[in-house]
C-alpha cells in the first residue's frame, strides 16, 4: 500500500504534464482567423509556409501561435483635419475597409506585428488624405470633386500599403466639413449660378419660340405670295364657272343666268 502511494505521486505528476503537453499541442483557430507559427528552436516566425487555418492544428508545445483576424474590418477616422489648396482647414470623416494579406501573414507579423492598423493603415491614410485634399479648393471639395477625392485616396492608399502586407478594399469619404463662413459663401455662389442658368434657359426658350413664330409667318407669307402670283383672271373665271355649275345641280337652285355677273361670271337667282 505504501509502495502504491509512492508510485501514485509520480503518475499524477506525469499525467498532469501529459495533459499540459497535449493541451499545448492542439491549437484551435476560430472562423475568420489564421495563425502565424513561431518556432522557438527554429528560425522564429514562419514566413515561407501558409498560415495555420481554421480548426484544430497540431503544434509542438514549445512553439507559439499568434492568431489574427483575417476578415474584412473597418476603421473610421472622424474629423480628420486637412488643408485645402488655399490653406483653409477642412474636416473629413473617412472609413477604410481593410484586412491583412493572408498569404503574407507571417511577413506582416514579423515586420509590423498585430498592431498593424495603427502602425501601417492609419498613418498612411492621414498622409494620403492630406496630400490629395491639398490639391483642391474648398468649393471643389464641397460640390463636384467628392467622388474624385475618394477614388484618389483609395488608389494612393492601396499603393502605399500593398508592400506592407495589408489589403485595402475600399475607402469611403463620408463627410466633408468646411468652415461655416466658407460653406455659406459657397452655397450663395451655387444658388446664384443656378439662378443664372435658369435665366439663360428662359431666354433661350423665348428665343426659340420667337424663331418658331417667325418661321411660321414667313411660311404663310411665302404661300400667299405664291398663290397671288399664280391666280390670273382667267383662272378665277374658270373656278367661278366650275363652282356655278356645281351649285346649279343643287335642288335649292332655281335660276341660273350665265354670263350676267361681274367679269362675265354666272348669277344664281331664286334660292328661297
Amino acid at each position: 500500500m505504501e509502495k502504491l502511494q509512492k508510485l501514485g505521486l509520480p503518475i499524477l505528476v506525469g499525467g498532469l504534464l501529459l495533459f499540459i503537453f497535449l493541451a499545448k499541442t492542439f491549437v484551435n483557430i476560430g472562423y475568420g482567423e489564421a495563425g502565424v507559427l513561431f518556432k522557438t528552436f527554429g528560425n522564429g516566425v514562419v514566413t515561407d509556409e501558409p498560415p495555420l487555418g481554421e480548426g484544430l492544428n497540431i503544434v509542438m508545445p514549445w512553439n507559439k501561435v499568434f492568431v489574427y483576424n483575417v476578415k474584412q474590418q473597418e476603421v473610421f477616422e472622424s474629423k480628420m483635419q486637412v488643408l485645402s489648396s488655399n490653406g483653409l482647414d477642412i474636416s473629413l470623416d473617412i472609413s477604410v475597409l481593410y484586412q491583412p494579406n493572408i498569404a503574407e501573414l507571417g511577413l506582416l507579423h514579423q515586420t509590423k506585428g498585430s498592431n498593424y492598423l495603427n502602425v501601417v493603415i492609419i498613418p498612411s491614410l492621414r498622409a494620403v488624405a492630406r496630400s490629395v485634399v491639398g490639391q483642391y479648393t474648398p468649393e471643389q471639395l464641397y460640390s463636384t470633386k467628392r467622388d474624385a477625392i475618394q477614388n484618389e485616396i483609395f488608389e494612393q492608399l492601396v499603393e502605399d500599403v500593398e508592400q506592407q502586407h495589408v489589403q485595402i478594399n475600399s475607402v469611403l469619404v463620408r463627410d466633408v466639413t468646411l468652415p461655416a463662413n466658407i460653406k455659406a459663401a459657397i452655397e450663395r455662389k451655387l444658388t446664384q449660378e443656378q439662378e443664372a442658368l435658369e435665366y439663360v434657359f428662359r431666354l433661350e426658350k423665348a428665343r426659340q419660340e420667337a424663331e418658331k413664330l417667325r418661321i411660321d409667318a414667313e411660311g404663310k407669307a411665302n404661300a400667299n405670295r405664291i398663290l397671288n402670283s399664280s391666280l390670273t383672271s382667267n383662272i378665277l373665271r374658270d373656278k367661278g364657272i366650275e363652282a356655278t355649275m356645281q351649285l346649279s345641280e343643287s335642288p335649292n337652285t332655281k335660276t341660273v343666268i350665265i354670263g350676267s355677273g361681274g367679269d362675265g361670271l354666272p348669277i344664281i337667282l331664286g334660292n328661297q
